[in-house]
């Protein structure tokens, strides 16, 4: 039985979905960091239970043709890059496998084809936006990472992923702090003033916003600070502050202020412009967030006619991509802040058929139905937790025969899909594109279609089914419509299920399976 600290010989058969390492000895499964299939190593033993361990690589006796030899480690422990010691285009076909699997898996879908995914021409220094925690290392105050799995602080200047303006900001920013001796944050003290920097840099505009996220209100010398960095960084139009008092790890606070400028960037994204507050949701690799968008337009295969329910809209960045080639875009989000960014981007784009409302998306789908509003498209975009039972089952009811899903979690897409595929819907297409290279993560477009009951039954049949006696396969009206109710909360009428089943071409006779009620 192995121990900690045994060393053992192992081979590298897989990787898990965050990307590490799989090994197998004497019957029981290790995750190995920084380890690639076909690798042969020398492990140490971390950690070991009944069915799992944890190891990491003492020693490589063979390494893969695939491994990225130029990667600094540091971006491997502070988990900035926990793919980055994979060649990219083994990166993509990585996240292809995790999609197609997640689809098999979870879904039990084999059937559909999965593209392969999408990838960056130069998959580095991409990301739009930072967010730098800040603390006091060996006596200096820092900016970094911290290290994966902790909050202990890796000083970086390079972020590998990030804009290198944006590293440069950071960078400027954290020899002011030192210059104006501003006290960083010390979580086990509960005690400082700079907490984190947080800069966005518009991809086309090339707008900076800085924002000091603080203790308090009060910042020594925050006059001249500023004054220096717009100095050094023409660019930045936007400095804000966050004040964030709370133990917690939330970035942000509750409470916002403008400390010079204005408090958005401009930018821009398929041909609109948008306004981007601090606090506002906006796709984090530009180019390929256009690509990602672009995808799920081509999908939907956009008509003039086309009422479309964008829910999860954030800023309005996927509704209003779609509003002038559509009759109507109808948006729905629950930050109030996102709602009126959306507002705004419609106006400044002259657009004047997207409509926005601050609600759960479920809510705001049932209240668009009892208004009479019937999509023939629906967006969503949802958070990494994927959609609600209820959300699903308000979409479905709306009758849209198209829904484009934009996935961040192809685990909870799968799930969702499973679901959709059981209220009448057909998955057509899977495109996965990669926003986030060098790292696990890839977003995921797919188009589920409604079926025509005209044209498609599905029928699935158990062997045990095969000896039901006639009283038992004959179910009443009343049972069917109580078994659509329980299963679906759907109220179906007896002459709709009598159009159903003439359709589906069984046959209707006297009384053969109408309740007592009915007769």
């Amino acid at each position: 039985m192995l121990k900690k600290n045994d060393i053992v010989e192992v081979e590298i058969v897989d990787l898990t979905h965050e990307g590490a390492g799989v090994a197998k000895v004497d019957g029981l499964v290790f995750f190995v960091e920084n380890a690639l299939p076909s690798e042969k190593i020398l492990m140490r033993v971390l950690k070991v239970n009944k069915k799992i361990g944890f190891g990491k690589v003492e020693e490589y006796l063979v390494q893969s043709p695939h491994r990225n030899q130029d990667l600094d480690l540091a971006y491997l422990r502070s988990g900035i890059a926990d793919l980055g010691h994979l060649a990219y285009p083994e990166q993509l076909k990585f996240k292809t496998k995790q999609v197609k699997d997640s689809l098999y898996k979870i879904a039990g879908i084999a059937n559909v084809e999965v593209a392969e995914t999408l990838g960056m021409e130069n998959p580095v220094k991409y990301r739009n936006k930072a967010q730098v925690p800040v603390r006091r290392v060996n006596g200096v105050l820092e900016t970094g990472f911290f290290r994966k799995n902790s909050h202990d602080l890796m000083p970086l200047e390079d972020f590998f992923i990030q804009d290198p303006v944006i590293d440069e900001v950071v960078v400027g920013l954290r020899d002011l702090l030192r210059r104006y001796d501003l006290k960083p944050y010390d979580e086990k003290e509960q005690a400082g003033l700079i907490r984190n920097l947080v800069v966005r840099r518009g991809h086309y505009s090339g707008q900076i916003m800085v924002i000091l996220v603080t203790t308090r209100p009060k910042v020594f010398r925050v006059e001249q600070l500023i004054e220096q960095v717009i100095k050094q960084f023409p660019e930045i139009v936007s400095v804000m502050q966050n004040i964030n008092d709370q133990n917690t790890n939330a970035i942000f606070g509750k409470e916002w202020r403008t400390l010079y400028g204005q408090d958005f960037i401009t930018d821009q994204m398929l041909g609109n412009d948008y306004q981007i507050a601090g606090p506002a949701f906006y796709q984090v690799n530009t180019e390929m967030a256009e690509k990602l968008y672009q995808t799920a337009i081509d999908f939907a295969e956009l008509k003039k006619d086309d009422v479309v329910i964008d829910a999860y809209s954030g800023i309005g960045t996927i509704g209003l991509s779609v509003a002038k080639h559509v009759k109507e875009v109808y948006g729905v989000e629950v930050i109030p802040e996102a709602v009126e960014n959306s507002k705004k981007n419609a106006s400044l784009n002259g657009i004047t058929n997207a409509y926005y409302v601050c609600d759960t998306a479920e809510n705001a789908m049932k209240n668009w139905l009892k208004e009479g509003i019937q999509p023939s498209l629906i967006l969503v975009d949802p958070p990494r937790k994927g959609l609600t039972e209820s959300f699903i089952k308000a979409s479905t009811q709306t009758g849209a025969d198209r829904i484009a899903y934009i996935s961040c979690n192809v685990a909870t897409m799968a799930r969702d899909i499973k679901l959709y595929r059981e209220l009448g819907y057909e998955l057509k297409k899977v495109q996965p594109v990669d926003l986030f290279p060098q790292t696990h993560h890839v977003e995921t477009v797919a188009l589920l279609s409604k079926l025509d009951v005209d044209k498609h039954i599905s029928v699935e049949i158990e062997l045990d089914e095969m000896d039901l006696t006639s009283a038992e396969s004959k179910a009443t009206y009343a049972q069917i419509k109580e078994y659509v109710w329980n299963k679906f909360e759907l109220k179906v009428s007896t002459l709709y299920i009598a159009q159903i089943k003439k359709k589906c071409g069984i046959e209707l006779r006297e009384h053969y399976n109408k309740s007592k009620k009915d007769k």
